[in-house]
């Protein structure tokens, strides 16, 4: 057996995951061709690279299959149910920074808020007959945090591509995506509500909670955390 470390597979989060853990004594690289998804470890032993999407690193987290693994904050609480049951933040590593935000049309000069949002919500289901549109990939951060603050008359329209685009195709009348620097809202007309913030993202190491690992292997994950100095 072996401690698994899963990280991004590919572009700039997998770059700066490895220079993250170069810079505490663990060189991470590829191993062979960009298509392959091989790597090594060195600088510790008994440690295994798996090289995987960022969006299925949560899953293997939650699965046991990988004990410790990079990926985006934003994934693991949306995908993960309870996700702090089954997974714990070890360290924010200060890169990948986004942010998961509501926005709606800038044309809408008298929504700014939540509470106006929610007026509209009601106004427009009254005047459409169907609710509101909001698309998003993010389901459940989305629909928890509309609960939480009092918006009840919308509709999740699921977004897997350019999420921007979809008001101005006329399908979704509000959107809720990852930003980082707002450029591509503003280019699509929209605006962020002032109190529309749903979530602070960045990379961040996880452990899995629960795996049954042999007293080797626990000690080999010690070892690699107190390392990287995320004990």
């Amino acid at each position: 057996m072996s401690v698994k470390l899963g990280v991004p597979s590919k572009g700039r989060l997998m770059e700066k995951t490895f220079e993250w853990f170069g810079a505490r004594g663990v060189a991470l690289g590829r191993a062979g061709s960009d298509r392959e998804y091989a790597g090594f470890v060195d600088g510790i032993d008994n440690v295994e690279l798996v090289l995987l999407s960022a969006g299925e690193i949560p899953r293997e987290l939650a699965a046991g299959r990988i004990h410790l693994g990079v990926t985006g904050t934003d994934l693991v609480r949306e995908k993960l149910g309870r996700w702090d049951h089954r997974v714990e933040e070890l360290a924010e590593l200060g890169f990948g920074h986004a942010d998961l935000v509501l926005a709606v049309p800038r044309v809408w000069v008298d929504v700014g808020a939540l509470d106006d949002l929610d007026a509209v919500a009601a106004a427009f289901r009254a005047k459409h007959g169907f609710r509101l549109r909001i698309a998003t990939k993010y389901h459940r951060l989305v629909r928890d945090f509309l609960r939480e603050n009092g918006v009840a008359d919308y509709q999740l329209v699921d977004s897997q591509g350019a999420t921007e685009g979809t008001v101005k195709n006329e399908t979704a009348e509000a959107i809720a995506d990852i930003t980082s620097s707002g450029d591509t809202l503003r280019a699509n007309h929209l605006k962020t509500l002032e109190d529309g913030l749903i979530l602070r993202s960045q990379a961040t190491l996880f452990r899995a909670r629960g795996v049954d690992m042999g007293t080797a292997d626990r000690q080999t994950l010690k070892q690699l955390i107190a390392r990287l100095g995320a004990d």
